[in-house]
């Protein structure tokens, strides 16, 4: 991954630990988050070391298997992916009569075509689909995931970096969580990285207060139902326990809202502090907060190939 104006504080809170060192300082026993080196054992792709340019990366995914073919596809889906506006934005301008093909205003956004050329909006001509692009970002606490808020309060765009392409973001962490957050510029990717059937993992790290058994914590392998939704299985292990203060490491596939919160809390913890680690094979590492790097378009062809072996 490539870094991008990182930072490594934020106004107010804890700091979330950034290095190995401090992982360690922070988390006392537990295992400090590695980006990975090699090949990851199940087959899934990782995210490779080292920096590329970026004419290497285009390169790259120019030389992928199926590069730069498009799938007939509904029109508003194609004009995200080539960063119009999101699919609600594009309804919206089709319902205005902004959108055309071949001089012919849209009347539907179920419009199917397999390529933008003779596509305009407002009458300018649109700009050929670029290659997919994915971003690691470690999203600090005390921000929203969503590109505005009514109520003003600050949101991740606030603090990301100049002059990255339109992004999107892969599921959401809730305003108080804190660590990896996966950002797209491909609507696709993201809605195939959320799917339930897809079940990529998310790995998070917690810091609670209270008491609770470790047989407790390994029957949620099974789920939980609780006010009468269900939630799917969830990997969880006590890190550490100094008193009534736990560290502990938590797995699931499913990523419905506020889950880990809510179990914990139905079990009679206390969260204080709810990081992301991992996002399917991309592991946040020693990514500084509010920090960005971009992932290989390798990885990323190995990404959408593993969606179709998932189903298989």
């Amino acid at each position: 991954m490539r870094a991008t104006d990182p930072r490594r504080s934020r106004d107010g809170g804890e700091p979330l630990a950034t290095s190995v060192r401090e992982l360690r300082q922070h988390i006392p026993g537990g295992r400090p988050v590695r980006l990975p080196r090699g090949g990851v054992p199940t087959g899934e792709p990782t995210i490779p070391a080292g920096r590329r340019g970026r004419g290497e990366r285009r390169a790259a995914e120019a030389r992928a298997p199926g590069a730069g073919a498009i799938e007939p596809q509904r029109i508003a889906k194609l004009l995200a992916r080539a960063g119009v506006g999101s699919r609600r934005d594009i309804e919206r301008m089709i319902t205005e009569g902004r959108i055309a093909v071949h001089g012919k205003v849209l009347e539907s956004p179920a419009f199917i075509l397999s390529s933008l050329d003779g596509v305009t909006v407002n009458g300018d001509p649109v700009a050929s689909i670029e290659p997919t692009r994915l971003f690691a970002f470690n999203k600090p606490a005390g921000f929203l995931t969503t590109a505005r808020d009514p109520a003003g309060r600050p949101t991740i765009f606030d603090v990301l970096p100049p002059g990255l392409p339109r992004l999107v973001p892969v599921g959401r962490l809730d305003m108080n969580t804190e660590g990896l957050l996966l950002m797209t510029t491909d609507g696709a990717l993201k809605r195939q990285l959320e799917l339930p059937v897809n079940a990529v993992s998310r790995r998070y790290r917690v810091r609670a207060y209270g008491d609770i058994s470790v047989a407790t914590l390994d029957a949620l392998i099974d789920g939980i139902t609780i006010d009468g939704m269900h939630y799917g299985p969830i990997d969880a292990d006590i890190e550490i326990r100094t008193g009534r203060n736990l560290w502990i490491s938590m797995r699931l596939t499913e990523g419905k809202n506020r889950e880990i919160r809510r179990v914990l809390e139905f079990l009679g913890l206390q969260v204080s502090r709810l990081i992301r680690v991992a996002y399917g094979p991309f592991e946040l590492g020693e990514l500084p907060v509010r920090g960005v790097a971009e992932i290989d378009s390798d990885a990323i062809v190995r990404l959408k190939k593993s969606f179709g072996k998932a189903r298989d």
